[in-house]
């Protein structure tokens, strides 16, 4: 049987979970991979469309934060929600070796290890959100709840 090269591991983990997604493909080939950029090429909500970030707390941990596209990471609220005193963003060249991912392609669901995660309390105000399948150019959609589930994550109000 062949390979399906157009999964990405994101997408085999939905579905050995047995969860319900819809998939996105998009052009990336003009350099806009910001969030922003993205959801307006789906054509979808920028409070739906989420982003991956990554962060270390004083206590040297790593946490991961996924917050809507249009909005920053209130980093003393992000702190607070995972009860440190303070985080901070990894460098860029930190996040393939701490997640397996690249920038731009990074995912909340099947990094190298499963860290903290917290996802913005936003969430729960819509039916679905949209976050990276793993690689730049693709996106699932799936509700929160799932989402929440399958990586053990919390919520809490995490953006300015």
């Amino acid at each position: 049987m062949a390979k399906d090269n157009t999964k990405t591991n994101v997408m085999r983990i939905l579905d050995q979970a047995k969860i319900e997604y819809q998939f996105y493909f998009y052009d990336h080939e003009d350099g806009k991979i910001d969030g922003v950029s993205v959801a307006h090429k789906l054509g979808q909500n920028e409070e739906q469309v989420f982003k991956t970030l990554v962060t270390r707390g004083a206590g040297r941990e790593f946490y991961v934060f996924v917050v809507p596209v249009a909005k920053e990471l209130n980093l003393k609220a992000a702190a607070k929600s995972v009860g440190e005193k303070s985080v901070e963003m990894i460098h860029v060249d930190e996040i393939n070796k701490t997640t397996g991912y690249i920038r731009g392609g990074c995912s909340p669901i099947g990094m190298k290890k499963q860290f903290r995660t917290v996802i913005d309390s936003s969430c729960d105000h819509v039916p679905t959100i949209i976050v990276s399948a793993g690689r730049i150019g693709a996106q699932v959609e799936l509700k929160p709840q799932e989402l929440l589930g399958l990586i053990g994550a919390t919520t809490a109000p995490i953006t300015q």
